[in-house]
């Protein structure tokens, strides 16, 4: 498809030849000769196929460079046949000695780097008109293949990568806010990387197989990778110092920050405001390299700019206030994800066990869906959760195998019901987040007070009563004042105002009501 392979990027193509002399490698002749008298060292005897394979040099460079070391008396072949690429050279004792210098100044040993002024010139080509883009509905459909429901996400993340703004997920737990955004790179075309940088001598790690997922068709030139659009996912565990590019001594390389990393793609910061460091300093830390789409990072105190052309997206259970105004103008894009109807999560667990091959029988279909229903049509009155769907399955699994039993029958079904710790909580009435004291209060004004209070208490209200004419209701902390008011008109439900009860408000009340 022309999306993923365009005219550009065939010209880029064309434009990546694997280079045959060292001026068109544009790597100092003692960098590369350092470079395979490093490799020779650390193997003691290796074939000259090895070297090729492990530094993506040429043949006519690696055979000029060999000879020459050679004459130098730094190594020496020890065996081969007629061709080149048979011949096994040892490293020498003066090789030795030289080494040993070379690996304390830089101990890289591995595929040859791309000189930083290409590697910048091949990226500002490739990002000047990245967008807008026209995304085929083919590329739409696939993308989101896996995703149930939520066509108002799905339109706000296609709009997101059209115009490559941010964009700011948030919702109560179970939701599914990290696995959508997560498919949101299908929706963007993919790119070609340097695996590595060469400034100064020194070398600049790109390539991450972690965050990077290779394409079928790749460059002559096998220093370069093509790459589909990154989705670099930073959750509680980031902090300021992983925002930043540090050298590590053991494979002499500077390791690149997720902002540089994610280029030409997506950057997630999952979980917003549990992050060990203040999330105010994470978020103040990237707003340069959201705005200039380039970050400083600093070799041997030599300032080195990299491009950061990624679509910042931000997720959070919390409120939708943990972000201030100069940073949501940097994701202006939003979605409130709301809790999901019984089927949508009846249809995720039944994805889920197809994956894992599982069978089971309509009884126990229809068990699971109890467990959401209503409690005035028999059921159980759970709130709804793709979380559910996703960890149910693998327990009834584990359940099914133990019991030696062939399907998942209602049997089954009940007793991973009872094991899975979230529903057990629900069923006993256990709020996490009272027992936290991590709760919200709110006052909601309407003139429909009792089908307001009936909608509230299927929404996983905490505490209800009446106030006038408004109903005072505790939520979990991450509700927000947004998240209730959009849910409210769902159900057609005239919301007048709500107000966020202050905590000193809400203990004279309490008083009040126990007086």
């Amino acid at each position: 498809m022309s999306y993923y392979h365009d005219k550009k990027m065939e010209k880029i193509f064309n434009a990546l030849k694997q280079p045959k002399n060292l001026e068109d490698l544009q790597l100092s002749d003692s960098f590369v000769k350092g470079l395979i008298l490093k490799i020779i060292s650390s193997y003691g005897t290796v074939k000259t196929s090895t070297i090729n394979e492990l530094t993506a040099i040429h043949w006519d460079i690696l055979e000029r460079t060999l000879s020459q070391l050679e004459k130098s008396g730094f190594c020496a072949p020890v065996s081969g046949g007629f061709l080149f690429s048979s011949v096994e050279y040892t490293i020498t004792k003066k090789g030795r000695e030289k080494v040993k210098g070379i690996a304390e100044e830089n101990p890289y040993i591995g595929i040859a780097p791309v000189p930083y002024e290409e590697y910048f010139q091949i990226m500002k080509l490739q990002m000047h008109h990245r967008h807008p883009i026209e995304i085929p509905p083919e590329v739409v459909d696939d993308t989101f293949k896996d995703v149930v429901g939520v066509e108002y996400a799905k339109e706000a993340l296609i709009e997101s990568s059209i115009i490559g703004k941010g964009i700011f997920v948030y919702g109560p737990p179970g939701t599914g806010k990290t696995f959508i955004i997560s498919t949101m790179p299908g929706l963007l075309p993919p790119l070609v990387i340097p695996k590595y940088i060469e400034f100064g001598g020194k070398v600049i790690q790109l390539y991450d197989s972690d965050f990077h997922k290779e394409c079928n068709e790749q460059p002559n030139d096998p220093r370069w990778v093509k790459i589909y659009a990154p989705f670099v996912l930073t959750g509680a565990e980031l902090s300021l110092n992983k925002l930043e590019t540090n050298y590590n001594p053991n494979k002499g390389v500077y390791e690149t920050s997720p902002l540089i990393k994610a280029n030409g793609g997506i950057l997630l910061i999952d979980d917003l405001g549990r992050q060990r460091d203040d999330h105010e300093l994470i978020l103040n830390r990237l707003i340069v390299p959201m705005e200039n789409k380039e970050d400083v990072v600093y070799v041997r105190g030599i300032p080195v700019v990299l491009q950061t052309h990624f679509i910042p997206a931000f997720s959070t259970n919390l409120d939708i206030s943990i972000m201030d105004e100069a940073h949501l103008r940097r994701a202006p894009l939003h979605i409130f994800l709301k809790n999901p109807e019984i089927e949508e999560v009846a249809e995720v667990f039944r994805r889920n066990l197809n994956n894992l091959g599982e069978s089971y029988e309509p009884e126990a279909m229809e068990r699971f869906m109890k467990v959401y229903e209503p409690t005035k049509e028999g059921g159980e009155g759970l709130q709804p959760s793709f979380a559910h769907s996703r960890d149910l399955a693998q327990i009834c699994q584990s359940v099914r195998i133990n019991r030696k039993k062939d399907t998942i029958d209602t049997e089954i079904m009940e007793a991973s019901l009872d094991k899975h710790v979230l529903i057990v909580l629900q069923r006993m009435n256990i709020d996490i987040a009272q027992i936290s004291h991590k709760s919200r209060s709110f006052r909601i004004k309407t003139d429909d007070l009792e089908k307001t209070y009936h909608e509230l208490s299927h929404y996983g209200a905490s505490s209800l009563s009446y106030e006038n004419n408004s109903i005072l209701v505790d939520m979990d902390e991450s509700t927000s004042p947004v998240e209730l008011a959009d849910y409210l008109t769902d159900k057609d439900i005239k919301v007048e105002k709500i107000d966020l009860i202050a905590e000193s408000e809400k203990e004279l009340r309490r008083t009040l009501l126990n007086w």
